[in-house]
């Protein structure tokens, strides 16, 4: 069984408190490995929408226990990544068109104006920071790397909110952009050039930033978080 069985630890003995000795530390970064695997892997889409997956199972193609993948799909449950299925395991989320539209129409609601607010408060020299991280995310998409890209893309965003200086905000919208990276049930797996045309978007939104063209930023913004443009 999934849940409840004795073999299942509680989730809050991943936290790892200021004293921890070796062997708790070890469980914990075990644990943040798995989790990231698993991200990689719903990104990837090597993790299919709609189909179950064990803890076990996960846990022999890992190389680890049992304990460290159910605590990293409970945390992916939190998320809506995957769905708790009792004596089965998890199930991969299955997202609608409703469901990116959604996603899509939040994060424009929250990115857009902090990013405009951001245009108009920062000097022009301030945005050559963020070029090496847009860099990154035209080589992944340049190499078809849709795990790659997908770290690049968080790196990018996460970067540019935290200008805001306000941790919760950057913190929501990290959230729902790794939600958003997640593919859609039936969907098919975006090929290189749209990732190209994806990641030439980080690139023109710093030019239009360093140029202090506002109109241009709101509209690369919003384009840019458009479910009906792009999967993520």
């Amino acid at each position: 069984m999934e849940q409840g069985t004795a073999e299942q630890e509680p989730l809050a003995r991943a936290w790892v408190p200021a004293q921890a000795g070796p062997a708790a530390l070890r469980r914990h970064s075990v644990r943040g490995q798995v989790l990231a695997a698993l991200r990689h892997a719903l990104v990837g889409g090597e993790l299919t929408p709609g189909e179950v997956y064990s803890a076990p199972a996960l846990a022999e193609r890992y190389g680890v226990s049992a304990t460290p993948v159910r605590e990293a799909m409970q945390q992916l449950a939190g998320e809506g990544a995957v769905e708790v299925v009792p004596n089965r395991g998890f199930r991969v989320a299955e997202r609608s068109s409703r469901d990116l539209a959604e996603l899509a129409e939040v994060r424009a609601m929250l990115e857009v104006p902090a990013i405009v607010r951001l245009a108009r408060a920062l000097p022009p020299e301030r945005w050559e920071t963020l070029r090496p991280l847009a860099a990154a995310g035209v080589s992944a998409a340049a190499r078809g790397d849709r795990v790659g890209y997908a770290e690049a893309d968080h790196a990018f965003h996460d970067a540019l909110i935290s200008l805001t200086g306000n941790r919760r905000l950057t913190e929501v919208t990290g959230d729902l952009l790794r939600r958003a990276q997640w593919p859609a049930a039936g969907g098919s797996r975006l090929r290189t050039a749209e990732l190209l045309a994806d990641a030439s978007e980080h690139t023109a939104l710093l030019d239009a930033l360093i140029a202090q063209e506002y109109a241009v930023v709101e509209r690369i913004a919003r384009e840019h978080v458009s479910a009906t443009r792009h999967p993520h």
